[in-house]
């Protein structure tokens, strides 16, 4: 599926201009600690590249789900010192996220000050696209610049509806998704090597099925490899199983039995902890009261091999076992060191997986680290993205 051009910065007058800069810093927090900052960091080339081109910038992002109302444990505060930190620049918060309360704030910062406004989500007209809320936003700038992949999947106000307002380009980070991932699909460099992991084959299907008669091999692992291995007549014992998938995985199964590699061998336990007893069993022969929490030693080494030497293009979303347990990371962990050996083209998406390659530093071994999550299970499904067509040429 070939895009239309995107336009980008590059293509935008920003010298002296207001720039709305809609950024995706939906982090993850534990109370209040940042715990992964990539999606910020990842952002930070395109704020300052805007900066060099003598834009005022008016950062846009969302936390959370507040549902559309004030939530203050959600506040972007301490996004916004984070960026501060890493970018070295004083970023002020604004008192909301639009209305004249903001704009008397804005009108009040002096040329080439940072702010960044308050959670969008805090407005219902955010997730609605409201016109009015839309209109709102534009009244706060000259130019709109999205460098929001992960939320490029919505049509929200930030996303899409302002764009239709002000001159629109993307931001670095949005055109660096749109072309990697858009390689995957329409030029890869072959073999192209899909790794598919994680709980659900339902949240994976559609990419499954758009990616299965482009590649040359599809690995598969995590818990919905058992789905896949009892559509097709193994034993999976206690392993967590989406029934109402059975007849999906067997349809997969009939459309590419020959490219899909499903586990040989898995480890087991006999309790979702990881203090649980295990051994390594058959994966087509799981015993009754055991549930597999991780792929077994055999096919880690089968993976590991095709990716480090079959490759020439690795695709990879999701882990391969219950990775926040120690005993059940072993596959993702060597399948992960084999992928940053490979010399073949290596796009990961983001969530668990970019976690999991940033404990075991490996991210700068990686040619491209996604920072959408649904946004490119989407992107990769063919799915045509609002956040990203309002952002292509006619």
């Amino acid at each position: 599926m070939a895009r239309r051009r995107l336009r980008t910065i590059r293509d935008l007058d920003l010298f002296e201009k207001r720039v709305l800069l809609r950024v995706d810093f939906n982090v993850p927090f534990d109370g209040d600690r940042i715990l992964d900052d990539a999606r910020i960091r990842a952002a930070v080339p395109t704020v300052r590249a805007v900066l060099n081109l003598g834009a005022e910038i008016r950062l846009v992002t969302h936390r959370g789900r507040p549902g559309g109302k004030v939530v203050p444990e959600l506040s972007v505060a301490p996004l916004a010192a984070r960026l501060e930190e890493i970018i070295g620049i004083h970023v002020q918060v604004a008192p909301g996220v639009a209305g004249p309360p903001v704009e008397l704030f804005l009108a009040e910062l002096a040329p080439g000050e940072l702010v960044m406004l308050e959670n969008v989500r805090f407005e219902p007209g955010e997730e609605a696209n409201d016109p009015g809320f839309c209109r709102l936003l534009a009244g706060l700038a000259d130019a709109y610049v999205n460098d929001a992949f992960g939320a490029a999947h919505r049509a929200h106000a930030s996303t899409e509806g302002v764009a239709h307002l002000l001159p629109s380009a993307a931001g670095l980070l949005m055109e660096k998704e749109v072309t990697v991932l858009s390689q995957v699909l329409d030029n890869p460099r072959e073999p192209l090597v899909a790794i598919v992991g994680g709980a659900k084959i339902s949240t994976k299907i559609g990419v499954m099925e758009n990616l299965l008669p482009r590649v040359s091999a599809m690995l598969v692992g995590g818990a919905m490899a058992c789905t896949l291995l009892k559509a097709d007549g193994a034993a999976v014992g206690d392993s967590k199983v989406e029934e109402d998938q059975l007849d999906t995985a067997r349809r997969l199964l009939d459309a590419g039995r020959e490219k899909l590699a499903l586990p040989v061998d898995a480890v087991v336990a006999d309790a979702f902890r990881a203090d649980a007893n295990i051994q390594v069993v058959d994966a087509r022969r799981i015993p009754a009261g055991w549930m597999m929490l991780d792929i077994g030693p055999e096919t880690q080494k089968g993976f590991a091999m095709i990716a480090e030497k079959e490759a020439g293009t690795i695709v990879w979303n999701g882990p391969l076992g219950v990775y926040e347990m120690e005993p059940f990371r072993g596959g993702t962990e060597t399948v992960a060191r084999a992928v940053a050996k490979s010399p073949a083209i290596s796009i990961v998406g983001g969530g668990d997986l970019a976690a999991a390659l940033a404990q075991l530093g490996l991210e700068d071994s990686i040619t491209h680290v996604s920072t959408g999550g649904g946004a490119t299970l989407e992107f990769l499904e063919g799915k045509d993205l609002p956040g990203i067509r309002v952002l292509e040429e006619d």
